[in-house]
């Protein structure tokens, strides 16, 4: 339960009862809380965590799509294409539940417009390392 809910409720039954507290609690549930621009509320640490993952993968899958089989590193081979991959999935999984639990729109400070960037982000990154792992199937 919100605090504001919990708050809203309270002062509605200090003052008449609870008759009076299901209008008020039902105005306050449907009107969206802004997130000051200083702060870090939990949705945007989600998002953010999410996007970088996704960036991370989209990074590596290009690198083992533009590399060679033959050259060591994290972004090269078949070793990077699962790098990306699993960093592909993983910020789209959390993207993903950053946007389904959100409750208002983007732009309130809950992480749904970052949801999105790492829903999107995420996309490419498991499009480029499934790309480099079926190159690196066909060169071995």
């Amino acid at each position: 339960m919100n605090v504001r809910h919990l708050l809203v409720a309270a002062a509605a039954a200090l003052l008449g009862g609870f008759g009076s507290a299901a209008p008020a609690a039902a105005h306050v549930s449907t009107q969206p809380f802004a997130v000051s621009v200083d702060s870090m509320s939990a949705g945007r640490l989600g998002a953010s965590v999410a996007a970088v993952l996704g960036l991370a993968g989209l990074v590596i899958g290009g690198l083992a799509l533009a590399r060679p089989a033959s050259r060591t590193g994290t972004g090269s081979g078949r070793f990077g294409a699962t790098v990306a991959l699993v960093a592909g999935l993983t910020g789209m999984a959390l993207g993903g539940l950053v946007v389904a639990t959100s409750d208002s729109g983007v732009g309130t400070g809950n992480g749904r417009g970052g949801g999105y960037l790492a829903l999107v982000v995420g996309l490419i990154a498991v499009v480029l390392g499934g790309l480099a792992l079926v190159r690196s199937r066909r060169a071995a």
